[in-house]
């Protein structure tokens, strides 16, 4: 049996056409002729929160270190073995887990404007110097 198409309320006022909210039931306004179905930002909000859980984790199974499948042997949180990235069903649980180390990245070192243009004043001053003396001792 085919479903049946359910209407919203919606109404003109001055010219403006308001629609209610399928899941509240609020009015909204400057609706266009075509629409049909209108949710309203409160409810769509509502809605992409649920699906969204901080407290759930999105990795799921094994933890695998960065780069895992280049190492010559892996064994990740499960006991599964890897040997240049390709599983050997037949050593699981035969090797304790590969510790995963983190790596900490370099910090680098940020120059203000003032540094820039210091650094670049001097350079020019010394290519200034050079071409005197360059000239100094051809004419000599």
């Amino acid at each position: 049996m085919a479903k049946k198409k359910q209407k919203y309320h919606s109404f003109y006022e001055n010219g403006i056409r308001y629609m209610e909210c399928s899941i509240c039931g609020t009015f909204e306004e400057k609706i266009s002729n075509s629409t049909k179905l209108v949710v309203c930002s409160d409810c769509l909000m509502k809605q992409t929160l649920n699906l969204w859980n901080p407290m759930e984790s999105t990795i799921k199974g094994p933890k695998k270190a960065k780069g895992w499948h280049w190492m010559k042997e892996f064994v990740d949180s499960d006991g599964n073995v890897y040997h240049k990235g390709k599983e050997k069903p037949e050593l699981k649980g035969t090797l304790p887990p590969t510790e995963i180390k983190k790596t900490s990245k370099k910090k680098k070192k940020k120059k203000s404007y003032e540094q820039k243009i210091n650094l670049l004043a001097k350079e020019y001053k010394q290519k200034r110097k050079l071409k005197k003396e360059h000239k100094i001792g051809i004419n000599k």
